[in-house]
């Protein structure tokens, strides 16, 4: 069963191994630029890692952004050597549950950004409900998703 556990000195190391297939590298950051913002960004956002069972599978940050007030997540992937196997999909609703708690304020918009090349995830996260806004910032669209 896939669940998210917060990146702390004890796995941050792991998440610097997750790899993307070379064509995927376009579409998403490395969870090591992805920890140098949750750094900066550290009383607004909290990094996960995604696992299976012990072995982490993936990565994801949530964010909150107090100026909209909006969650946004970012830079979720799933390393190469565990994509199609239903992980990705499963992460998304353990984000969506954290995010419905509003661990650092109310707001019911999540939105995110994806590549408009990277067909997959657009798929994922449509199928969530979440909806392109018509914000467009070079290759990328912004999603978003209204909670209750």
């Amino acid at each position: 069963m896939i669940n998210l556990r917060k990146i702390t000195e004890e796995n941050f190391i792991d998440a610097f191994h997750l790899k993307l297939a070379p064509e995927q590298e376009r579409f998403v950051s490395h969870p090591i630029r992805s920890l140098a913002q949750a750094y900066v960004y550290r009383e607004q956002c909290q990094p996960f890692g995604i696992y299976e069972g012990d072995t982490m599978v993936g990565y994801v940050m949530v964010v909150y952004d107090y100026d909209i007030p909006e969650y946004d997540i970012w830079h979720m992937m799933i390393d190469i050597s565990n994509q199609r196997q239903g992980y990705g999909g499963a992460a998304l609703e353990r984000v969506l549950e954290y995010i419905k708690a509003k661990p650092f304020g109310a707001s019911n918009r999540i939105a995110l950004t994806c590549n408009r090349d990277n067909i997959q995830a657009l798929k994922l996260y449509k199928s969530r409900g979440f909806t392109e806004t018509g914000t467009v910032d070079e290759d990328e669209i912004e999603l978003s998703l209204m909670m209750q």
